[in-house]
């Protein structure tokens, strides 16, 4: 069989934790960031789960993830 290529675009946005969930970083966080509340960017740099309906998608972007 031959290999699966990785999705480079994708690979470069996700990783896995331990227990083996992708996660992201969160969006809104590049600019326009004055009208932001401190506690609102504060939030926005801390990485989140990637939702159960996306994880299958990202699944065959990222085959050795």
């Amino acid at each position: 069989m031959p290999k699966i290529k990785t999705n480079r675009a994708a690979a470069k946005r996700f990783k896995k934790t331990g227990s083996g969930k992708i996660v992201r970083a969160k969006a809104f966080k590049s600019h326009i960031l004055t009208k932001k509340s401190p506690k609102r960017k504060r939030a926005l740099r801390r990485d989140t789960v990637v939702n159960a309906v996306s994880t299958r998608a990202l699944a065959r972007m990222l085959p050795y993830l």
